[in-house]
């Protein structure tokens, strides 16, 4: 199986709206031979809580506008560290760097194939890095 075309319309609206809002190190995989639960998983994060919860309102704001589209269950607002939108075709994981570093999700699901982004999107790759090193601190927000 591969994602349904639907999926990859989510996927691609979330992207843009999550670099839209300066998410850092977006990236998207096919996970439809591995889960039979979805069919991708959108990562994305950011250096602070606030922008955490900024990025998963517009991404939550945008599928609903432009394609009709709204969770069906959402994860992680009280603390926004790690929001969690489930659209049952696709799951979109905003979190925190140091949340993002700690559970490597990308280490999961290295094995799937990656699910082409939007320019805007793939452009972010490298950001929390740049980001960390900006502000005196890692990758993983310990500082130097």
């Amino acid at each position: 199986m591969t994602a349904t075309d639907r999926s990859i319309e989510l996927i691609t609206a979330a992207a843009q709206a999550a670099a839209d809002r300066l998410a850092h190190d977006i990236i998207a995989y096919d996970v439809s031979d591995v889960l039979s639960i979805t069919d991708a998983f959108l990562l994305a994060s950011a250096p602070n809580d606030r922008q955490v919860k900024s990025i998963a309102e517009e991404v939550e704001e945008r599928l609903n506008k432009e394609l009709g589209a709204k969770p069906v269950r959402r994860e992680g607002d009280r603390d926004a560290r790690w929001i969690l939108l489930d659209y049952v075709d696709i799951v979109v994981h905003v979190q925190h760097s140091e949340e993002r570093v700690f559970y490597a999700l990308e280490r999961l699901w290295k094995d799937c194939p990656e699910i082409t982004l939007p320019e805007d999107a793939v452009k972010t790759r490298g950001k929390a890095a740049e980001h960390a090193q900006l502000h005196g601190g890692t990758e993983d927000g310990e500082l130097s």
